[in-house]
């Protein structure tokens, strides 16, 4: 089942209360960046974090899930996304554990024919 717009739109409005959100859509769910880095992903209208120790130190009970079939990793399902003071700790903790993304290579230059 793919994510709704609405619920989508819903977990967006919540955790830009937080900072910088951004999200990006993957065959019918969201990738979901903060700051520019990647946090988690929004599937079957779950919002899932990646779990990094902060995520695990911060939402002890939270539910552990795959969010996709076929995912390799293990995520936490963050489902009190209206606690802003909460979401906001999180994903700050989240930024500082997390590396920084990777630099797209830019167009390489032709060299120019000097005749």
């Amino acid at each position: 089942m793919a994510t709704s717009t609405e619920f989508h739109d819903y977990i967006v409005e919540n955790l830009q209360k937080a900072g910088e959100i951004s999200t990006r859509k993957m065959m019918g769910e969201y990738l979901v960046y903060y700051q520019k880095k990647l946090v988690g992903d929004i599937c079957d209208n779950c919002l899932f974090l990646k779990p990094t120790e902060s995520v695990r130190r911060l939402l002890p009970d939270a539910e552990r899930a795959y969010p996709y079939e076929g995912s390799k990793t293990l995520m936490v399902v963050a489902e009190d996304v209206e606690n802003t003071k909460l979401m906001t700790e999180v994903l700050s903790e989240m930024y500082r554990e997390l590396p920084e993304p990777k630099k797209k290579p830019g167009k390489k230059k032709l060299p120019k024919d000097d005749d």
